[in-house]
This record gives C-alpha cells, sequence and structure tokens, in this order.
C-alpha cells in the first residue's frame, strides 16, 4: 500500500484490508495534504461513529446507508455527499450493499 505521491494508482492493483466486519478499504492515490480511499460494505457492515483532525467529504458510489453526522441521521443514496468537518463526530450503517468514496484532507497517516 505504499504508493504515496504516486501520480497513478489502479484500483486493480490495489488490494484492500478488512477494517471491520463487513467493511474492507482501498487507499487509492495520496499525497501528505490529500487522499482518496474507497470503502466496500456489506449489508449490515458499520463504520462505527467516530471523529478525526481531517476534513473528509464522503461521496455515495452505490448502495444505501444511514449516516449520522453531529448528531443528525439521514439515509443517503448514490451520487450524495457528506461534508465532515475536522473533529465532527460521524459513522454509518450499511442498510444496501454499497461502496464510499472518502476525499480527506491532510492525509490519513492511520490508513497506511
Amino acid at each position: 500500500m505504499r504508493h504515496k505521491d504516486t501520480t497513478w494508482v489502479f484500483n486493480q492493483d490495489i488490494s484492500g484490508k478488512e477494517v471491520a466486519t463487513g467493511l474492507e478499504r482501498k487507499v487509492l492515490a495520496y499525497c501528505d495534504e490529500l487522499m482518496c480511499a474507497e470503502n466496500h460494505f456489506e449489508v449490515g457492515g458499520v463504520g462505527a461513529l467516530h471523529s478525526h483532525p481531517h476534513t473528509q467529504i464522503t461521496y455515495v458510489v452505490e448502495g444505501v446507508f444511514e449516516f449520522t453526522i453531529d448528531g443528525v441521521t439521514k439515509v443517503v443514496r448514490k451520487g450524495d455527499t457528506m461534508l465532515k468537518q475536522n473533529a465532527v463526530v460521524h459513522g454509518c450503517v450499511c442498510l444496501e450493499k454499497g461502496i464510499l468514496l472518502d476525499i480527506f484532507t491532510p492525509m490519513r497517516e492511520d490508513f497506511v
């Protein structure tokens, strides 16, 4: 997974890592200032409530998720996005098998 600062990162060349039951993560292109990660969820997979010192945008590639951000819970679907400012508590539950694409600034050191 050491492809920091690599111009071309092909999804087929990246192995996913199981980070929780029903949740596999692929870290895609990244540098010190920015990171892209793809999260594959099975139905019932949970992104536990947490916070971090990174601003994050999540894009729903496919599936249906129940997201809680800063105490507010909503259901999101393909094409929806969520902005999570640094230190905001957030998490999700997968209602229909899907993929979330996360963009972080700065990069998540704990992911590599």
